[in-house]
């Protein structure tokens, strides 16, 4: 074997157990999406939606319920046990469930399917160029919660000022909003991984947190796009 094959051998060798973490993150956030939209897809098609939906207080609880989670889960990840992060994290998943479940009910099934495919191909690039990027983001975390609170603050103004205009640029720059946070949180899945490399555990932990913050920017993307281009029942 040549020196040059030697060294290519042994890069390859150190960047297993990143790609290893990697891989154990994005597996999580798939599981927990395939929990979300089959809870969805089972409450729509049994009608229990239109149970709990009939109730406003139940569409404030559970959207209580969903914020409280994630502030829960972010803010004690650290301090839970790894069992404990991937119990909240599907408790969470199967939760989101029921939005999905009123987003069928809202939305026809082929704006959902363009919605959900236009998201995932979206989320796809974005992802990958955040995993091969070595570009420094961390500078970019102001600008993603700045741009974050704008949105906000604006989707707060429109629901009473109920404009079919300004929603639709609302939407376009959800998207565009989501597409960067996609690469900022896919290159930091990396920038964890080597802060806690020497602790398991926390490896562990990191791979949930990640997986959510993920999680969340491919629902963000999704729903932005469906209120793009979607067309309601």
């Amino acid at each position: 074997m040549f020196p040059d094959d030697e060294l290519a051998l042994k890069a390859r060798q150190d960047k297993s157990p990143l790609y290893r973490h990697v891989a154990v993150t994005y597996l999580w956030m798939f599981v927990g999406l395939a929990l979300t939209f089959v809870t969805g897809i089972l409450l729509f098609s049994s009608n229990l939606v239109f149970l709990f939906y009939r109730i406003p207080a139940v569409s404030i609880l559970l959207l209580g319920a969903q914020l409280g989670l994630v502030i829960f889960l972010s803010a004690r990840f650290t301090r839970m046990s790894v069992n404990g992060c991937r119990a909240v994290f599907i408790f969470y998943s199967v939760l989101t469930g029921f939005v999905v479940a009123s987003v069928l009910i809202a939305y026809d099934a082929v704006s959902v399917f363009l919605a959900f495919g236009s998201a995932t191909l979206f989320f796809g690039c974005m992802a990958a160029a955040g995993l091969i990027t070595r570009r420094d983001v961390s500078g970019f975390g102001p600008l993603v919660v700045f741009g974050l609170l704008a949105l906000l603050v604006m989707e707060m103004v429109n629901l009473f000022l109920q404009a079919d205009a300004l929603d639709s640029m609302l939407s376009l720059a959800g998207v565009a909003i989501f597409l960067g946070i996609t690469t900022y949180d896919s290159k930091r899945t990396k920038d964890l991984y080597y802060a806690h490399q020497d602790n398991p555990e926390m490896l562990g932990k990191m791979s949930i947190y990640s997986a959510l913050e993920l999680y969340l920017d491919f629902m963000n993307l999704f729903v932005y796009l469906l209120r793009l281009i979607g067309k309601k029942r």
